[in-house]
């Protein structure tokens, strides 16, 4: 077992482990389809929540929208220009999802984050950006201590859009169009363990139309709030 205060920006078995045990997971399940690429482990499961679950929780993002941040605490004006907000994880719908979840993916519910909430509309976007933790980020020293490394994410589009919203992964030269009720999940770790340049995103901009998504990110070890 990797220690906790293990250097997140190595290779790691244990995080290799992880990444395979979740990519045989979804690899087994007939529902769940391979995102064709050699350069990351990336999932799509359509209708993995009903029309009505959208529709509930966008009416909570709704409700508590504010400007969003950047995982530094910053605020950019024109890196980030999305809102977002940390949904109640002791909500009915919010604990359902949140263990749906984590019965796809087998990853324990208590080494994932509070599921998050993000509104695009018209002209807003994410900028490239990793989801995993640069080691030289000064918030580092203590994001290893409460959890380490984010393995997995886990993102659901809440509805369609008329026109752009994608989520581009550059370095893979592939995009992945909103669809109202389906998940996306990729590895931001590589077949070693060690951070995967390869999973650098970003949320184009909403050309028209508003773009709703839910993510919950999965540490390596017990995330402490």
């Amino acid at each position: 077992m990797t220690d906790i205060l293990d250097d997140g920006g190595i290779a790691s078995p244990a995080r290799a482990q992880i990444g395979a045990d979740v990519r045989a997971r979804l690899e087994r399940n007939p529902m769940v389809s391979r995102i064709d690429s050699d350069k990351i482990d990336i999932f799509g499961r359509q209708a993995f929540l009903s029309r009505e679950e959208c529709a509930a929780l966008r009416a909570m993002i709704d409700a508590g929208a504010k400007p969003s941040t950047l995982f530094s605490g910053s605020a950019n004006a024109d890196y980030r220009t999305s809102h977002s907000c940390n949904l109640d994880p002791f909500d009915d719908l919010v604990r359902a999802v949140s263990d749906r979840i984590c019965a796809l993916t087998g990853l324990p519910a208590h080494h994932g984050e509070t599921l998050q909430g993000q509104r695009y509309t018209a002209g807003q976007e994410y900028k490239v950006h990793c989801d995993y933790f640069p080691v030289n980020a000064d918030y580092w020293q203590r994001m290893r201590t409460c959890g380490g490394q984010r393995s997995w994410t886990t993102m659901i589009y809440l509805s369609n859009v008329d026109r752009g919203g994608e989520t581009h992964f550059p370095h893979c030269e592939f995009m992945v169009p909103p669809v109202e009720g389906m998940l996306l999940a990729w590895d931001n770790m590589d077949r070693s363990g060690a951070p995967n340049v390869m999973s650098l995103h970003a949320a184009r901009p909403v050309e028209l139309g508003t773009k709703y998504v839910v993510t919950k990110w999965f540490r390596e070890h017990r995330w402490q709030r």
